[in-house]
């Protein structure tokens, strides 16, 4: 019998935004966001599903303030539609409109916000924070362009990459799917994200990452930040309940897997490890149940490696940050 203790944690969310969220969540929350699923895809609406998550995590979120904001930007960018409003051009339209100074919004664009680069305040990742400040990260800023885009009636998605999402466009023009990098307002190359990030060989053949994701897998996408408080309350049936959620839209869904197995820690230590902290004392019929939750504990973890998940190393993390006090430094000098 293994030592106690000895269980596997992760909690995989977008990228570099380990933020932690307020003690206001709770299992049942996931019935709202089984209400979005249910729908039709072609009636799923984003918007809607990010104010549900975000009113979980703030009660006090002003729905229709944000959707005034909402209906503020999609004007704006009609406005700045050149030429032909074809699905390219309106999407240029909305890149200029968030990214680039002009009047359009009031020469104070949508950046990314270098002062939390580890997404450590959770207010941040709300979609209200993010309109006011116009400073956002790798879940505010892709997904209010998801938002937008289907407000414009254009064809984007979100995709994964590790510890971040990004923003699939269907350019129609070269019949294919193009990657907009929403905290950079720009485009990337697949073989770009893959070099920068890290994925392995075979999490890319098994398209655990840069694979558009279809409207249902938008909807967990979006409520996957629930999963930040789940976990900082070591919340081990709440994390498993979103887990199969999101397992049951993609059951190869690397990041559910990773929680799954956190999940059967937080139970080992909950109903095992808290009650008998010395092994010796493990009552003789809670032994085959200490036995079933680790093997399932390192199951789950076995499982999302073998689709070539990879856990990020210090000296990854360490680089990014680098990366982050240069691209600082950068904005100081201008």
């Amino acid at each position: 019998m293994s030592a106690i203790g000895s269980c596997r944690h992760a909690l995989q969310l977008a990228a570099f935004c380990l933020a932690l969220l307020p003690t206001l969540a709770h299992a049942d929350d996931l019935a709202p966001i089984r209400v979005h699923l249910e729908q039709r895809e072609e009636r799923i609406d984003y918007a809607a599903v990010k104010m549900t998550v975000d009113s979980l995590t703030d009660p006090a979120t002003d729905h229709l303030s944000v959707n005034r904001q909402i209906s503020h930007w999609e004007r704006m960018v009609r406005a700045n539609v050149s030429g032909d409003a074809d699905e390219w051009n309106t999407f240029a339209a909305l890149i200029k409109t968030l990214y680039e100074p002009g009047p359009w919004n009031d020469n104070k664009p949508f950046t990314y916000d270098l002062d939390d680069p580890m997404g450590a305040n959770p207010a941040n990742k709300r979609l209200s924070t993010y309109l006011e400040t116009r400073k956002g990260n790798c879940v505010s800023m892709p997904m209010f362009v998801l938002i937008l885009g289907q407000r414009l009636g254009l064809p984007v998605t979100l995709a994964k990459a590790p510890k971040h999402f990004l923003v699939k466009f269907g350019d129609a023009r070269q019949n294919a799917w193009v990657n907009f990098e929403a905290t950079a307002g720009g485009f990337k190359t697949d073989s770009s994200y893959e070099r920068e990030t890290g994925m392995t060989e075979i999490a890319v053949a098994n398209q655990l990452y840069l694979r558009p994701l279809r409207p249902r897998e938008n909807v967990v996408a979006i409520a996957s930040t629930l999963a930040e408080d789940y976990y900082r309350r070591r919340d081990g049936d709440a994390l498993m309940a979103l887990a199969d959620l999101v397992l049951a839209e993609n059951p190869r869904n690397h990041k559910a897997m990773l929680w799954k197995g956190t999940a059967y820690a937080f139970q080992i230590d909950e109903r095992i490890k808290k009650p008998y902290p010395n092994i010796s004392d493990i009552p003789i019929h809670l032994v085959a149940e200490y036995q079933r939750l680790g093997r399932s504990n390192n199951e789950w973890f076995e499982k999302a490696e073998q689709l070539g998940w990879k856990e990020q190393t210090p000296e990854q993390e360490a680089q990014y940050l680098r990366a982050i006090e240069r691209e600082k430094a950068k904005r100081a000098a201008r």
